[in-house]
């Protein structure tokens, strides 16, 4: 059966589950000399709903966990700043050791130093999120047209995964289409049981996922599905035919994924990257045109090409088109600082048609 998208009025074009985190941004300095940093709100889940609803103006929400603290007040702000709508799971700050919003610290790199990425989730509130925290009925009762989670809050604990595959079994009773991000992060699973316990967990929701997106690592060490040895430097980092390949071997194991999508992106330093992307829709194969990146921060542009591609989708847009939307924001997500966007929905229609960087007068 092809991926069917409602198209009756709803109260939510897409719903999130996952966690809120602050990042901690020092520019191009590492941490271990920096003295100063910008505070970004984030989370993989989150972001994609936060692309939505700021950048092309859909009625969106997360469900997610919230803590009662001056930093929680913060991250509150932001998220009603993006317009989106919270459910959230309230937990009380003890004012010592939590539960905590966690923390991730992520310099930008620069040149031939790429950026570095480490974590505080130590009693982190998202963890401690598990079935039945959610009203899922109540969510749903005016509709939702998409349901969107991901590996990262899959990796918290064992409950965040449960609850996952309950929001997953919800969305689908109330007639939406779902995806997940796999976003395999090897530090987080490791922490969690290492790759072993990522694959039991991660195919687990794979089986009730319509729409999965992630590149050949992804599917490698997030799924355990065979494909080219991803350790290995390949001739082309940007050739459609290795990820098609691992995508036919994808929908063998879950026959039913109807839509796999990723970038596919050459990292010729940290400020200088191709880009492309490619979609698997209903059996039929598309891909995207290249751009040469001069980035600013890499950080949320695989959230931002997957918003991008779900707008395309959640507005009638063929194939190739949601493809092209979903290539264009995130090739501009990397020219801002920061997680989530701050494109137009205009800059990306015009960019997906080809659009320059000659000056707008």
């Amino acid at each position: 059966m092809p991926l069917a998208v409602r198209t009756d009025p709803c109260a939510f074009d897409l719903l999130s589950l996952g966690a809120l985190v602050h990042r901690l941004d020092p520019g191009p300095i590492p941490f271990r000399k920096a003295r100063a940093f910008d505070i970004h709100v984030s989370g993989g889940e989150y972001n994609v709903a936060a692309n939505l609803a700021d950048g092309f103006g859909l009625k969106t929400a997360v469900a997610t966990a919230m803590v009662d603290s001056p930093l929680g007040d913060l991250v509150r702000g932001r998220v009603r700043e993006m317009g989106v709508t919270p459910f959230y799971k309230h937990f009380e700050h003890d004012g010592v050791r939590g539960p905590n919003i966690a923390t991730v610290y992520s310099d930008r790199g620069h040149g031939v130093r790429a950026p570095v990425v480490f974590y505080n989730r130590a009693n982190e509130a998202g963890a401690l999120l598990k079935p039945g925290d959610f009203d899922w009925k109540g969510i749903f009762a005016g509709g939702v047209k998409w349901f969107h989670s991901g590996g990262i809050f899959a990796a918290l604990s064992a409950t965040t995964a449960d609850l996952i595959i309950e929001g997953m079994k919800a969305a689908k009773a109330a007639g939406a289409v779902v995806s997940f991000d796999l976003n395999f992060r090897a530090k987080l699973w490791k922490a969690a049981g290492g790759e072993g316990r990522a694959v039991e967990v991660m195919r687990k929701i794979a089986a009730n996922v319509d729409c999965l997106v992630g590149n050949e690592e992804d599917m490698q060490k997030g799924l355990g599905v065979k494909g080219p040895e991803v350790t290995q430097k390949a001739e082309s980092k940007l050739d459609p035919g290795v990820f098609f390949g691992m995508i036919e071997n994808t929908v063998k194991e879950f026959p039913n994924v109807k839509m796999v999508a990723t970038t596919l992106r050459e990292v010729h330093s940290t400020n200088r990257h191709d880009w492309a992307a490619v979609l698997w829709l209903d059996g039929q194969k598309y891909a995207s045109p290249t751009a040469q990146l001069d980035v600013v921060d890499r950080i949320g542009g695989g959230d931002g090409f997957a918003a991008g591609c779900f707008y395309g989708l959640l507005t009638g847009r063929p194939p190739q088109e949601a493809l092209n939307l979903g290539w264009a924001h995130g090739a501009l997500l990397t020219t801002y600082p920061g997680d989530t966007t701050m494109a137009t929905r205009a800059e990306v229609e015009s960019f997906a048609k080809g659009g320059g960087a000659r000056v707008q007068r």
